[in-house]
């Protein structure tokens, strides 16, 4: 096992109680070949690291300006020129107020399997760690890092988009006690107009998993005036009732809170209140599972 590589994570968050059974530590890793228009963690997309700045922190204080690249001006206040960024970091580590900060850091996968170990006597019977992103298995290392975690008797989840390596998959599956996999939408044209990509080869890979035995989880983002419409609704709940392993279906309703990363990020705001799903709607969706007897939660 090679436990020299490198996982490349955004966020480490503790005592998660939505990201697999039990209390659970979650840990974002960057990249993901998607691009949601939706998407709440836009700083995980690029498998690179990014600064990120929070104009509302800064208080001015010019201790960025010393950038070799020119980075930052202050004339009239302060403003980051980003096509003259080199991502290197070294400004982020100079403010004090951390308006300036990194979106990527890359631990060894010993030094990552000793963090997520801190938390153990929390787990319980149930809990564990969860690789969230991004794309977990966009990254080489996830197999052995899972790895690791099982050899040190720790229950392992993956939250993933499905549009990974069948290879990988295939690796990657003994070592993964459940899979949350995104079902974003069942209409091929809508899910590749809003993702950038066709959702045959995520259904494919989930009725692969299902068959090596993978127990998984659907988790279904919906968004108002996209997918919800009935036909997606009967969709996701014969797909279910397809699967030997899966367990159920977590409806995610869209929030429009990721706008503020993106702006953190020097892009436009992609949060959309119009959005936001109704009640109504909500209870439909799950009503329409309930119906098929397809056991369904609200997140």
């Amino acid at each position: 096992m090679n436990t020299d590589k490198q996982l490349h994570v955004t966020e480490i968050q503790r005592f998660c109680m939505h990201d697999g059974p039990g209390i659970r530590t979650t840990v974002f890793l960057k990249g993901c070949p998607l691009s949601c228009a939706w998407c709440h963690n836009p700083e995980t997309q690029s498998a690179q690291s990014e600064l990120l700045y929070d104009e509302k922190l800064c208080i001015g204080c010019g201790k960025c300006g010393d950038c070799s690249q020119k980075v930052h001006s202050f004339l009239p206040e302060h403003y980051v020129k980003r096509d003259h960024c080199l991502q290197c970091g070294l400004c982020a580590a100079l403010c004090p107020t951390q308006a300036l900060f990194m979106s990527g850091i890359s631990y060894t996968l010993p030094e990552l399997r000793d963090l997520v170990l801190r938390d153990l006597p929390f787990y319980g019977r149930d809990g564990g760690v969860t690789l969230s992103g991004g794309e977990p298995l966009a990254q080489e290392g996830t197999v052995e890092f899972l790895r690791l975690c099982k050899s040190a008797e720790i229950s392992t989840a993956v939250e993933t988009c499905g549009y990974v390596n069948l290879k990988i998959l295939e690796r990657i599956v003994p070592f993964v006690d459940f899979f949350l996999w995104d079902v974003k939408d069942t209409n091929s044209g809508r899910h590749k107009q809003y993702t950038g990509v066709s959702n045959k080869l995520i259904l494919d890979r989930l009725q692969y998993a299902d068959r090596l035995g993978a127990k998984t989880r659907l988790r279904c983002i919906l968004i108002n005036g996209v997918n919800t419409d009935t036909r997606h609704y009967s969709n996701i709940g014969a797909l279910v009732q397809r699967l030997v392993n899966c367990q159920g279906v977590d409806i995610l309703p869209y929030h429009a809170y990721g706008g503020r990363k993106s702006t953190l990020l020097g892009r436009r705001d992609n949060g959309k209140i119009e959005w936001i799903p109704t009640q109504d709607q909500i209870d439909c969706f799950a009503d329409t599972l309930q119906n098929m007897n397809v056991a369904v939660r609200c997140l």
